[in-house]
């Protein structure tokens, strides 16, 4: 994938969570300049930085590279409830064997019925 098409993903996910360049630049350790230049896709970005900037983004690699369309609806649930720690909970069910899985599914039924028991 082009650094170009990395670079405008890392610029619409700050400017998503209205981040400036500094203060994005802060949370991945690099200089702002360093930021921009990345993001106008005038230079490449080493993959300990695409790691970071996924993480902070709570997003994939691929969908930073742009081999997903999408960013696996992580935003989508980070935005509908604008908490992040919600979405990671997500993220780990998302990434709990399928046994776990459905444990979970039958504990949040269980918490359900109690909850329309009242």
């Amino acid at each position: 994938m082009s650094e170009s098409t990395i670079g405008y993903r890392i610029k619409q996910l700050r400017e998503k969570r209205k981040w400036s360049q500094i203060e994005f630049a802060k949370k991945m350790g690099i200089n702002n300049s360093v930021l921009s230049r990345i993001e106008s896709g005038k230079r490449p970005i080493e993959d300990s930085l695409i790691s970071k900037a996924a993480d902070i983004f709570n997003v994939s690699s691929d969908y930073l590279l742009g081999r997903e369309s999408d960013s696996n609806n992580r935003l989508f649930v980070e935005n509908l409830f604008e908490d992040q720690n919600l979405g990671l909970w997500f993220k780990d069910i998302k990434d709990a064997s399928p046994e776990k899985q459905e444990e979970l599914k039958q504990f949040w039924e269980f918490i359900k019925q109690k909850e329309n028991k009242r």
